[in-house]
């Protein structure tokens, strides 16, 4: 890892010193030094942009810690955001694969004729309600009894428990009841599976978004603010810190766990492999919970609207987080939450330095989440 050289004689002083170039500390740079303030940004990684990196390949945006897909109600972000990059008219529309047959994500009309050959949504909604009866299922206590609630008992064996019980490595009974009702059940033929005003992708890849948001700023990369911590803070009045609220603090209370995922890339020189940008793969024996096949996030076109010849895939495994690893999803039960809530009274604590984004406040965070939370910042810090 490169380490800080602190230049004495020369040292430059910073309003803000900005940890991690992910979205929450790149809008807060960008909005930091349209208010007149100086700023400096550090990544212990070799690029920007944190978990919305994307690196091209053969003319693809691949999205290298995972597929991102840009969705938001809220207005006031979406102008926000589009100011940096033009977004493209994707939807998502993932298809799950049971054992070789296949669904359509999210849960819609599509999904339950094929399931039960229920043509009607009245007809649909009386089979639901049948499984949950019969399940006995008045007030759910966790996701396995949350599931069968919403889409019964057949669905939540065969389109949910496996690949739900990979993603978290838990059993789905020990598994709280909210985490599933971000799922979109419907009983129309809408297969998009958000249901958000505005989404699409950046043309031209996050990492050029990102780009145009910190420019004209200082940016240091393949810099460890732990290894050179004591030079670093020392050269800005405040740090606003997006890293995670455990490491901040060498751990001293625990360590908060998170669940993590590894990427499996292939080139393959064939111009379609499974013809969508998202297939998961619901039974428990297959070792991925999906595959993403990237250039579908654009239309399989490249910038000047030819069709790209090759294809890159990822697949994705998710395991238990462990140091050393990229953590993604934090494990929100009693035991982490608590933990935290012991962290953040910490960090309140913590003079001229303020916390922020998925790792520092241990929240799971949808992209629009992170812009409005680093903007809702700004409006109270740079006045």
């Amino acid at each position: 890892m490169k380490k800080w050289k602190n230049n004495k004689g020369n040292i430059k002083m910073y309003d803000y010193l900005v940890v991690g170039a992910g979205l929450y500390g790149s809008v807060f740079a960008h909005e930091a030094k349209k208010a007149g303030k100086t700023v400096l940004v550090i990544d212990k990684r070799p690029n920007i942009a944190g978990n919305v990196y994307t690196e091209e390949v053969e003319g693809i945006h691949v999205h290298k810690y995972g597929a991102h897909i840009f969705h938001t109600n809220n207005k006031k972000v979406w102008e926000y955001i589009t100011q940096f990059a033009e977004f493209n008219r994707f939807t998502n529309s993932p298809v799950a694969n049971y054992h070789g047959e296949l669904y359509s994500l999210p849960f819609n009309m599509y999904t339950f004729n094929k399931m039960w050959g229920v043509v009607t949504p009245e007809e649909a909604a009386a089979k639901i309600e049948e499984q949950k009866q019969a399940a006995g299922i008045t007030e759910p206590k966790n996701l396995e009894e949350q599931a069968i609630s919403l889409v019964g008992t057949d669905i939540y064996e065969k389109l949910i428990k496996g690949y739900t019980e990979k993603q978290w490595g838990r059993p789905c009974d020990q598994l709280p009841a909210f985490i599933i009702k971000r799922l979109p059940v419907r009983l129309t033929f809408d297969n998009n599976y958000f249901n958000a005003l505005y989404q699409g992708i950046p043309i031209g890849g996050y990492t050029k978004m990102v780009e145009n948001m910190l420019d004209g700023i200082e940016v240091r990369l393949g810099i460890d603010y732990f290894e050179n911590r004591d030079q670093l803070d020392h050269l800005a009045n405040k740090v606003i810190y997006t890293g995670p609220i455990d490491a901040y603090f060498n751990f001293s209370l625990g360590t908060l766990e998170y669940r993590s995922v590894r990427f499996k890339d292939e080139l393959l020189d064939k111009p379609n492999f499974q013809g969508n940008a998202a297939v998961n793969y619901t039974d428990c024996e297959t070792p991925w919970t999906r595959i993403i096949e990237h250039k579908w996030f654009e239309f399989g076109k490249d910038a000047e609207g030819n069709d790209l010849p090759k294809t890159v895939i990822s697949r994705e495994y998710s395991s238990e987080w462990k140091p050393g690893d990229e953590p993604y999803y934090p494990v929100n039960d009693e035991k982490n939450s608590k933990l935290y809530e012991e962290y953040r009274r910490l960090a309140e604590k913590e003079q001229n330095v303020i916390f922020g984004g998925r790792l520092g406040e241990y929240k799971y965070y949808d992209m629009d989440a992170v812009i409005a939370s680093a903007l809702d910042l700004c409006e109270k810090e740079l006045i």
